[in-house]
């Protein structure tokens, strides 16, 4: 489909193309439409719409300018790679400087990783006493007062429901107990 654009450098209307793609570049028919949308979605193709028409074009030197400004990119891109990964390794050999494998430093590497180590037995142990802290019990207890706060809310609807049932029916307390599985010492939690 470029090539037709390409060669003959000339604007062309759908129906154009429609026509000459099957005849010289075996391009079926039923798919010009497609792949000239294709096209014009990738920008490779151009499409002004004057009056009720849609015309359509392409230039070799537009592609030329295209590919150029995509390889100044690329090449911009690359030296931008170029310089971080130059600098990457300059911070690296930086790193390097001061630490070379000595007697002294290994057995610093061996002091801290035993006291990390007594770090975390100190933390598991902490944490086994935990039960014991009294913001802890103080969560615990501020957690059981909302709880119970909550099953008594749920006893007082309970209650209602039952004493509406009792009143719209005319049921027995014992009979709506019974068949809602509700205890008999069924109360308020103090």
């Amino acid at each position: 489909m470029m090539e037709i654009f390409f060669e003959t450098k000339d604007v062309f209307q759908l129906k154009d193309l429609e026509k000459l793609a099957p005849k010289e570049k075996g391009i079926t028919a039923m798919s010009v439409k497609e792949v000239l949308q294709s096209l014009v979605d990738d920008g490779m193709v151009d499409c002004e719409r004057i009056g009720t028409s849609n015309y359509y074009w392409a230039f070799p030197s537009k592609a030329l300018h295209a590919r150029k400004r995509k390889l100044e990119t690329l090449t911009s891109q690359l030296s931008e790679g170029s310089q971080r990964h130059a600098n990457l390794q300059k911070s690296i050999e930086k790193a390097r400087i001061g630490r070379q494998e000595t007697e002294e430093r290994a057995m610093l590497a061996k002091e801290l990783s035993s006291f990390r180590d007594q770090r975390d037995q100190l933390k598991a142990e902490v944490e086994k006493y935990r039960e014991c802290d009294p913001q802890v019990v103080e969560e615990i207890r501020q957690a059981n007062k909302v709880a119970k706060e909550a099953a008594n809310r749920w006893t007082d609807n309970i209650f209602a429901i039952k004493s509406w049932a009792k009143r719209k029916f005319g049921f027995e307390e014992s009979k709506i107990d019974k068949n809602f599985g509700i205890p008999e010492d069924f109360d308020y939690i103090d």
